[in-house]
């Protein structure tokens, strides 16, 4: 029988076992270990740490987040990454979310509304009968379908008395969830849901100012936290940016515009990348994270969160630590597709790419 590998974080001397064929994010959280983690399927690079001793493996997904790494760097991700041996990994823990258990759960919608065209606002409510979820502001839960099928939604606020989440979907072309939310879902309503889930979640040991940095529905994480740290009194300076293509996609402006009186020290930035709709609008044009450069071209005395679609997050994680910011205090969250909805989305706009033709 062969030995069962164990992986040790340099750092602290922790270490656990992994199981057959069990990456070492599934091993440590088996273990009761929070590391950080995000997308799960190897796109994101939130769960990157660096490899001391041992080899890995990716039976799953090729580690994409990874591409253009130097191999000197000795980089691995955690969600994808086997264990071959035993490891030694450097790793960013979570404390934090070690203490909130992970459960599934009925919820009834207790409110739907339109927040965009095409964003709708939801409210969850544990059914009688049910405790709440418990959840940190940043956190995301799976709403569960049939044929062991997820969908991922970031909760879009932070822990209220009655329990009650907050989620802001998105409809997609080709999207059939996020569809019959749109048409079908009403109030009453059960939905089956797993969490909370993501290590995308307030540091609070900090005194440095923050950036936060969201592309269109990434808002949803980072409003949990802006709220949760006004809600704290902190003192620290926020510089809160939201990027979208057209001025509606901005959902909450009047909500995020409201926070610099609430806050000691916070300034709201929109930044609108089509450049004909942000002189319609009279907001700022370009691109999010070049707004974010070009206000604060020295990082290395922040501390960065950022959500949204996988092009921003890797245009940020890579441009933020040039300008300065070490990667440990950089924290993300990135949005993408579950691979049937992508493959429904492309067959979606192929479809409507023909039919435009043939008009």
């Amino acid at each position: 029988m062969r030995p069962v590998p164990t992986v040790t974080i340099q750092s602290t001397g922790r270490r656990f076992a992994a199981g057959p064929g069990e990456t070492v994010l599934e091993a440590a959280q088996r273990a009761g270990i929070a590391l950080p983690y995000s997308c799960r399927a190897g796109v994101c690079g939130s769960c990157k740490a660096t490899l001391i001793e041992g080899q890995c493996l990716y039976p799953r997904n090729p580690p994409v987040a990874l591409s253009g790494a130097s191999p000197s760097q000795h980089a691995i991700l955690l969600c994808q990454a086997v264990p071959a041996g035993d490891l030694v990994i450097e790793a960013r823990e979570v404390t934090s979310v070690e203490d909130i258990t992970r459960r599934q759960l009925d919820v009834v919608v207790s409110r739907k509304w339109m927040l965009a065209p095409d964003v709708i606002g939801v409210e969850l409510q544990p059914v009688e009968g049910q405790a709440r979820l418990q959840w940190l502001p940043g956190q995301y839960l799976d709403v569960l379908l049939d044929g062991d099928r997820r969908r991922p939604f970031s909760i879009a606020n932070h822990p209220n008395p009655d329990g009650s989440i907050e989620l802001h979907v998105r409809q997609v072309a080709g999207g059939g969830f996020t569809s019959w939310v749109a048409d079908a879902l009403k109030v009453g309503d059960v939905m089956h849901i797993d969490g909370p889930l993501g290590t995308f979640v307030p540091r609070e040991d900090s005194e440095r100012p923050m950036v936060f940095m969201a592309g269109g529905t990434g808002f949803a994480p980072v409003k949990a936290i802006v709220e949760h740290f006004i809600a704290l009194g902190t003192r620290r300076p926020m510089r809160v940016y939201w990027g979208a293509r057209h001025a509606a996609d901005l959902y909450l402006q009047e909500l995020a515009e409201g926070w610099r009186h609430q806050a000691h020290d916070l300034s709201f930035h929109p930044v609108i990348s089509d450049p004909e709709q942000a002189a319609e609008s009279g907001l700022r044009a370009g691109l999010v994270h070049e707004a974010v450069l070009e206000d604060q071209p020295e990082l290395d005395g922040y501390d960065v969160y950022m959500s949204g679609p996988p092009a921003m997050i890797d245009a940020g994680r890579r441009l933020f630590v040039d300008a300065g910011l070490p990667e440990d205090r950089l924290y993300y969250d990135s949005f993408d597709y579950a691979p049937d909805v992508l493959a429904q989305i492309l067959a979606g706009r192929a479809g409507i790419r023909r039919r435009e033709k043939s008009e």
